[in-house]
C-alpha cells in the first residue's frame, strides 16, 4: 500500500511536468500561428454566440493536436504516464477497474518504454 500510494504520486508529478511542457508547446503553436495568420489578416464575419464557443474548443483541440504531433516525445511519455496510472489507482481503491483494462495500460506502457529504449530520439527531454 506504501509504494503504491508513493508511485502513485510519482505518477501524478511526471504528469504534471507533461501538462506543463505540452502548455509550453501550445503557447510556441500559438505565438507561431499568430505570427502566420498576421500576415494574413482576414475579419470573419458575423458570430452567434454558439459559434464562438464551439470554435474555442475546436481551435484549443486543434492546438493541442499539433502540439503533439510536432513533439513525439511528450506524447509518447503522456500516454506512458497515464497508462501507469491505472495500476496505482486501482491497488489504492481510488477507481477500481477492470484487470483487463489494467493489463491494456500495462501493455501500452510497456510498448511505449520499448520504443523510448530503441529510439533514444523519443526520450522527453526537459527545457
Amino acid at each position: 500500500m506504501w509504494a503504491a500510494r508513493h508511485y502513485y504520486y510519482c505518477l501524478l508529478l511526471s504528469l504534471a511536468r507533461d501538462v506543463y511542457e505540452l502548455s509550453l508547446q501550445m503557447e510556441q503553436a500559438a505565438r507561431d500561428r499568430a505570427r502566420t495568420e498576421q500576415s494574413l489578416s482576414q475579419e470573419p464575419l458575423g458570430y452567434s454566440v454558439a459559434d464562438e464557443e464551439t470554435e474555442w474548443l475546436q481551435s484549443f483541440l486543434l492546438l493541442l493536436f499539433r502540439s503533439l504531433k510536432k513533439h513525439p516525445p511528450l506524447l509518447l511519455d503522456t500516454v506512458k504516464n497515464f497508462c501507469d496510472l491505472l495500476n496505482p489507482l486501482d491497488q489504492l481503491g481510488i477507481y477500481k477497474s477492470n484487470p483487463g483494462i489494467i493489463g491494456l495500460g500495462g501493455l501500452v506502457s510497456s510498448i511505449a518504454g520499448i520504443v523510448v529504449v530503441a529510439y533514444p530520439q523519443m526520450k522527453l527531454r526537459v527545457r
